[in-house]
């Protein structure tokens, strides 16, 4: 049974993953006139992993929850999240931002199959029902057979699957490892993989102006995946994803304010649908 005091916990720690992620979006497309996609993940990764050493040293205990007894496992998360990044950055340059944020939830549905197998959480008709509302609120967004399913967002749903994946990874980690556990072989790993693509030299060349939007970008992509570890701690998978559909509406305006995207009528019924979803699976949640 799910409590409304947890319900809030979960709500908390989603809030600050979707800001975080608008962040992202907005700070991916400020560096990449200078920078390559692969520059840009490696630099994420290495800000996110020099706060893990700050916080490291400031308090040593942290340490002792770092260990290798999964890292198979953390391997496999982080390697499917970072080609999942890859494809949702390089998106974001082609796409408008609430077409890729949309797209992006195809997400759920595998998030939904998968669950149960993986992780045994149940099925509820209130979870299903937010996924169901959630997708058409999807489908009204792209509106299908216009000009939306082009290459490019053939991109978004590969990365979407890829993040259904990390979600199951991510909830069966939080079972035997720490929020701090995840989150530093996330850096750390990936930050492993962008040297062996990018390598290092391109550093060199980053202008002093740049240097405020690559730590705010790794600052919030560290943050963005606190949050969630966290969220997954609080609730289950299937509770915690609906909540996600809330990125949709926020990134519409964002794109609208920064990037006079256009904000059309079908933006705001898709967002309407998904929030009547959200809302009824938390009610539900609240009662069971």
């Amino acid at each position: 049974m799910t409590s409304p005091r947890q319900l809030l916990v979960v709500v908390a720690w989603m809030t600050g993953t979707l800001l975080s992620f608008s962040v992202m979006a907005v700070a991916i497309r400020g560096l990449s006139g200078v920078l390559s996609i692969l520059e840009i993940l490696t630099l994420r990764a290495a800000v996110g992993l020099a706060i893990i050493g700050a916080a490291m040293a400031l308090r040593p205990e942290l340490r002792l929850t770092v260990n290798t007894r999964r890292l198979g496992l953390h391997l496999l998360r982080n390697g499917v999240h970072f080609g999942s990044q890859y494809l949702w950055a390089w998106s974001l340059l082609l796409l408008p931002l609430a077409t890729v944020f949309a797209l992006e939830f195809t997400m759920p549905a595998w998030t939904i199959l998968l669950a149960p197998f993986f992780l045994g959480e149940r099925m509820t008709p209130s979870r299903m029902g937010a996924v169901v509302l959630g997708i058409a609120g999807v489908l009204v967004i792209v509106r299908p057979g216009m000009d939306t399913f082009q290459p490019a967002a053939l991109m978004v749903l590969v990365a979407a699957l890829g993040y259904a994946i990390n979600i199951i990874t991510t909830k069966k980690l939080t079972a035997t490892e720490s929020t701090f556990a995840i989150v530093f072989w996330m850096n750390a790993l990936q930050l492993a993989v962008g040297i062996a693509g990018a390598g290092v030299s391109f550093v060199a060349a980053i202008e002093w102006h740049l240097v405020p939007l690559i730590v705010g970008f790794g600052a919030a992509g560290l943050f963005a995946h606190f949050c969630m570890t966290n969220a997954f701690r609080a609730g289950d998978a299937s509770l915690v994803v609906p909540l996600d559909f809330m990125r949709i509406p926020l990134i519409a305006v964002v794109g609208w304010w920064f990037y006079a995207e256009p904000l059309d009528i079908y933006v705001f019924a898709g967002a309407g649908l998904i929030i009547t979803g959200i809302l009824w699976n938390l009610r539900s949640e609240t009662r069971r």
